[in-house]
């Protein structure tokens, strides 16, 4: 339940039991969440780049998605999806350990929602979208207070936010909060945006069990010799008993590079570099960080279209080989300088390359050779599938569609889930 929201809203909607407030304001956020009209175009909607037929991610393989007042302009990082978001910490500067598994000792950054954390909950993150000139490029409050205003569901929000003999469309900032409350409210209550449906949730709750090449893609994802991906995205129940996140939270630089498409990468000197800025200012300080985005959950992963930050890759295929080439093959995903030579880490200023992330999957063999070879990959692929929600368990309709508690009782350590039948060795 959506405590803080309750907690902040008005009293005629405080004055309701709990829950059915908490319903009724994530109802008014569901409205919000898929109106057009709230944009300045009218043409954009938080679903027009968070499709819930698409685990709430874009729909399309563009590397951004386009916004602005006339919807056609560029934005400059890739759309993340918005499911399971609600694990998502208050981020820190350093962090140290960590119940849910994850390298959390070196001390680095974590938590916060966005590529680079700088807001803690889901309705500071609304605001961003709703006023960025390249997205719904509402001009101020009380130009989206208006919208609010004019939409279907505007008596039903005066309603619920309005103390007694007041009209609170008389007070843009607070309409714009009670707003972005909704939306968040309506990302809590709703369970599309947690739903645990996945082949793999299943299967750690003993419902069903994972194919051979299944089997032999999660044993190279927890082989830190070879994917070592479980490093960076814990794929085991927790402690408290809670289903998985697949990610641990942090930030990491990994040289992804320039992606030459995007309008901001036209100049030359501009650089995304995260948490150091452009878009997040109280961290340039600390040029450790530079080049670090966080480390985004790999559930539904396979129905992605873009990735990375910046949309530079469009296969997941292609991201699996980058992984493993970067530091082998660079030549294949860099440009090259005039002399020939490999312009590796092009996205990045020189000053702040030696932040990049070197560990497994990206250091190669002692034969520098690659951690994972074709077939390898495919495994890893089939077992990265695993994590696509909606997948339907024979003879159990209920579980299919709710997906199960993220703590219900049942769901077991991934070697209790295999039983007896053990990890197959990769080749």
């Amino acid at each position: 339940m959506l405590i803080l929201s309750m907690a902040t809203c008005r009293p005629a909607l405080a004055a309701d039991d709990a829950a059915a407030g908490a319903r009724r304001l994530a109802e008014l956020g569901r409205l919000a969440f898929f109106d057009k009209s709230l944009s300045a175009s009218g043409q954009l909607a938080c679903a027009t780049c968070h499709d819930p037929k698409h685990a709430f991610a874009p729909a399309n393989a563009l590397p951004v998605q386009l916004g602005g007042a006339q919807a056609r302009l560029q934005g400059t990082r890739a759309t993340p999806s918005l499911r399971y978001l609600q694990a998502t910490i208050p981020f820190v500067e350093r962090r140290f350990g960590d119940d849910d598994g994850g390298d959390t000792d070196d001390a680095t950054p974590a938590g916060g929602l966005t590529w680079d954390g700088r807001v803690d909950t889901l309705h500071e993150q609304a605001l961003i979208p709703l006023f960025n000139a390249n997205e719904m490029a509402n001009a101020d409050p009380a130009a989206l207070s208006r919208k609010v205003a004019a939409a279907p569901y505007a008596d039903a929000f005066r309603a619920a936010f309005s103390a007694p003999g007041e009209d609170m469309f008389g007070h843009p900032d607070d309409v714009v909060r009670d707003l972005t409350l909704a939306l968040e409210a309506y990302q809590h209550e709703s369970p599309e945006f947690q739903p645990f449906t996945s082949k793999y949730d299943a299967f750690l709750r003993g419902e069903v069990q994972l194919s051979t090449q299944e089997r032999r893609g999660l044993a190279l994802f927890d082989d830190p010799e070879k994917g070592n991906c479980a490093n960076c995205h814990p794929n085991t129940v927790s402690p408290r008993g809670a289903m998985p996140s697949f990610t641990d939270f942090g930030y990491v630089a990994i040289g992804v590079p320039r992606n030459r498409r995007l309008a901001s990468n036209r100049d030359p000197a501009h650089f995304d570099l995260g948490l150091c800025g452009p878009d997040r200012t109280d961290l340039s300080r600390h040029t450790d960080f530079c080049g670090a985005f966080v480390t985004p959950t790999l559930r539904n992963v396979a129905t992605r279209r873009s990735f990375f930050h910046n949309g530079a890759f469009h296969s997941l295929r292609d991201v699996m080989a980058w992984y493993v080439q970067r530091d082998t093959n660079p030549g294949r995903w860099y440009p090259r300088n005039a002399d020939g030579s490999v312009r590796k880490y092009d996205d990045l200023p020189p000053a702040y390359r030696d932040n990049v992330n070197s560990e497994v999957p990206f250091k190669p063999t002692d034969k520098h050779r690659p951690r994972l070879d074709a077939r390898e990959i495919d495994d890893l692929i089939a077992y990265l599938r695993t994590l696509t929600d909606g997948y339907g368990v024979p003879g159990n309709k209920a579980a299919a569609l709710t997906g199960g508690s993220p703590t219900k009782a049942g769901a077991r350590p991934v070697q209790q889930a295999l039983g007896e039948t053990q990890h197959e060795k990769p080749d």
